[in-house]
């Protein structure tokens, strides 16, 4: 798979996490939340896209990323392909992708006698998009 595929991808991943992240910040995060239908598509299309993102930068961004620069092996495991991205100053730590990876399983599974920890969960997702925006935009600006 070409990069500018891979960009293609992402790029619509972004586009409607972007939208939904919107809507999220129009709307109150708070308990009761969850009796809305309206907001609960909203937080479903956020930790969707959100989930998307990362699995995609993960299998198919990353190893293209590391292969253009020479830095790739297909026998690397994840956790060696973050540590090259960590050292070629392209994520800022692996510690922070590992984090990132942690909020999306959370987000993954419904506890709806929990509204309070779901909430604090989709904030934190909210504050990694960003960070995960960012390492997206390094990619594309150094490559």
């Amino acid at each position: 798979m070409i990069l500018e595929d891979i960009y293609k991808v992402l790029d619509l991943h972004f586009n409607r996490a972007e939208q939904a992240i919107a809507e999220i910040r129009r709307i109150q995060l708070c308990t009761g939340i969850f009796n809305n239908f309206e907001s609960v598509k909203t937080i479903d299309t956020f930790i969707y896209r959100f989930s998307k993102i990362q699995d995609y930068m993960g299998e198919k961004l990353f190893p293209v990323v590391l292969g253009m620069l020479g830095e790739y092996q297909s026998s690397m495991s994840f956790k060696d392909i973050l540590n090259k991205l960590e050292r070629l100053e392209l994520i800022q730590s692996a510690r922070q992708w590992v984090n990132f990876r942690e909020i999306k399983n959370t987000l993954a599974h419904e506890y709806p006698d929990n509204e309070n920890e779901i909430i604090e969960g989709i904030k934190l997702a909210v504050n990694a998009y960003a960070e995960i925006k960012n390492i997206y935009a390094t990619i594309k600006k150094r490559l």
